[in-house]
């Protein structure tokens, strides 16, 4: 057996695009140009994929910052050329939370507190830089402070606003203008700016210089923790110098579910990359290769599966303390057996959660010559998170807290010092070759709940169907919700979207400026035995991205 080359893909792209699958030996995927050859510029000093990535990451909290800021959670995978590495650096809720905080703060509805959707109390201790910190100090080959040059640079000196962040941004004004601190950073002129308008973020590069100087723990345990923690009691929010300074990433186990000859890899719980794996599990329960790529019987199949595994998403995956099951008991291939047998090949279904036997985002990936590959994902939740900013900082914090129920039966209840559950989720693939395990495939899709559903339908179409990854990253794409309605992108085949309503499929437009359909970026390995041939990237023209690479 060989790992996929170059010759398994159909290199053609029947999907409308403006972009084009990039070759290199050394390559940086993102959804924004500047992030992209930031990473580049670092690779060309000599580091690494992981210095690459986190440089690329410091450059995504200025020039998407709907999406992401220096107060974002993170999640990472890693493959150091021989063994792949899981880091969860999500935060956890203040230690003064709890369902009666609420309570008393929000009062109540039917017995069960009321929650905010933005502010103080949203916020979670912020993880992305903590995981910047755990990265380099295992992997990274450059200072630390030669990976924050470029965003400083890029934050005093400004850049012209994108056009798909300018329209997201002005988006989010409404809701947050008079959130603490934001109208200051993010509203220079009374307003959000337009597509090439200039933004310099001199807080924001201060804070950069202050990680720069004084080491990524400094957010935790120096000046620019007290400065949160202070701007928190300020605002009437629970969070403390104590809080921070506990604070670290784990490093985790990734768990994995084998599909048609490969291994797609996911961060555990609490995040939910593991319904994606559910899915995929599945599906490799029917013969989907012998379907047509874009018709009805082979994405009523996809969109069935992914609606069993987020009915048990939904009821089981949290903090792993808390957890009722275990994700090994959620993965069992008996259990996912019994659960593909749910899917009637003719009929759509609201599927009920199972009973496993107990015993605003960015998303960027990075390889180099050398063979490690980095799958990264951070964010800060809904459009600009909790709308609150650090002054003279730029410090956004995300609102992760909104991932908590507080519904005290819940193995999701919120409590102090435990996560949230996430939806950001880095992803990888690999593959048995000659009996060792080989890289193939570093990627993700960004989005709220479109992350797995984009997995699942990515892994399908360039697995099965053999599409290459800038094709499978422009391929229509549905989107399961909450309720379990679909949506569907308006460039999807219409006889496929009548089918799918005669099948009994709920299709809705849900008005979501924001997360809409997701945005991917994928660097392919193109052979584990020659190192020479590179790799393939492909990143989504659903935002202002770049795959770039020497």
């Amino acid at each position: 057996m060989t790992i996929a080359s170059m010759k398994t893909f159909d290199w053609h792209n029947p999907y409308p695009t403006v972009r084009m699958p990039v070759f290199a030996r050394n390559i940086v995927s993102t959804s924004h140009p500047l992030a992209a050859q930031s990473g580049l510029r670092i690779l060309w000093q000599g580091g690494n994929a992981v210095d690459a990535a986190i440089a690329a990451a410091a450059v995504m909290t200025i020039v998407e910052p709907v999406s992401n800021g220096l107060g974002s959670d993170a999640f990472a995978l890693v493959w150091d050329g021989k063994e792949l590495h899981g880091l969860n650096a999500s935060g956890v809720a203040p230690a003064a939370w709890n369902v009666d905080y609420f309570k008393r703060k929000y009062g109540e509805d039917n017995g069960l507190a009321l929650q905010p959707k933005r502010g103080w109390d949203t916020v979670t201790v912020p993880g992305a830089i903590a995981g910047w910190e755990a990265l380099h100090a295992k992997f990274g080959k450059l200072p630390f402070a030669d990976l924050m040059a470029p965003a400083i640079e890029i934050a005093e000196r400004g850049h012209a606003v994108a056009n798909i962040v300018a329209h997201k941004w002005a988006a989010a004004v409404p809701e947050l203008r008079d959130q603490p601190g934001y109208a200051a950073a993010f509203m220079p002129h009374g307003r959000a700016p337009e597509t090439s308008e200039m933004m310099r973020f001199p807080g924001h590069a201060a804070a950069l210089r202050m990680l720069a100087e004084q080491g990524p723990r400094a957010f935790y345990e120096g000046e620019i923790a007290d400065r949160i923690a202070a701007y928190a009691r300020e605002g009437g929010g629970a969070m403390t110098t104590q809080d921070l300074r506990q604070y670290r990433a784990d490093w985790v186990t990734p768990i994995s579910k084998d599909y048609h000859g490969y291994t797609v890899h996911e961060i555990p719980p609490n995040g939910q990359g593991i319904s994606a794996l559910m899915a995929l599990g599945m599906l490799e329960k029917f013969d989907v290769k012998s379907l047509t790529v874009d018709r009805i019987e082979s994405q009523h199949l996809q969109i069935e599966a992914m609606k069993l595994a987020f009915a048990d998403l939904y009821q089981y995956v949290a903090d792993p303390r808390s957890m009722a099951v275990t994700p090994e008991e959620m993965l069992d291939d008996a259990y996912l057996t019994e659960r593909a047998k749910l899917i009637d090949p003719n009929k759509a279904r609201h599927f009920d959660f199972g009973m496993p036997k107990s015993g605003g985002t960015i998303y960027l990936t990075a390889a180099d010559e050398h063979g490690m590959m980095v799958s990264f994902i951070q964010s800060n939740y809904m459009g600009f998170g909790s709308g609150v900013v650090v002054p003279g900082l730029g410090i956004s914090l995300q609102n992760r807290g909104c991932g908590f129920s507080m519904d005290p039966r819940s193995a999701n209840v919120v409590e102090g010092g435990k996560r949230p559950f996430h939806t950001i989720i880095p992803a990888f693939m690999t593959q048995e070759v000659n009996g060792r395990r080989e890289a193939v495939m570093s990627f993700g899709v960004m989005g709220g709940d479109m992350q797995p559903q984009g997995h699942v339908q990515k892994v399908v179409r360039m697995i099965d169907y053999g599409q290459q990854p800038q094709a499978a990253c422009d391929a229509p794409r549905w989107k399961v919700n909450r309720d379990f309605s679909v949506d569907v992108e308006t460039t999807m085949n219409r006889d496929t979207v009548e089918g799918l309503k005669a099948l009994g499929h709920t299709l809705k437009s849900i008005d979501d400026p924001y997360m809409d359909f997701g945005s991917g970026q994928f660097i392919w390995r193109l052979d584990a035995d020659d190192p020479e041939r590179g790799y393939v990237a492909a990143s989504d023209s659903r935002r202002d991205g770049l795959a770039a690479g020497f």
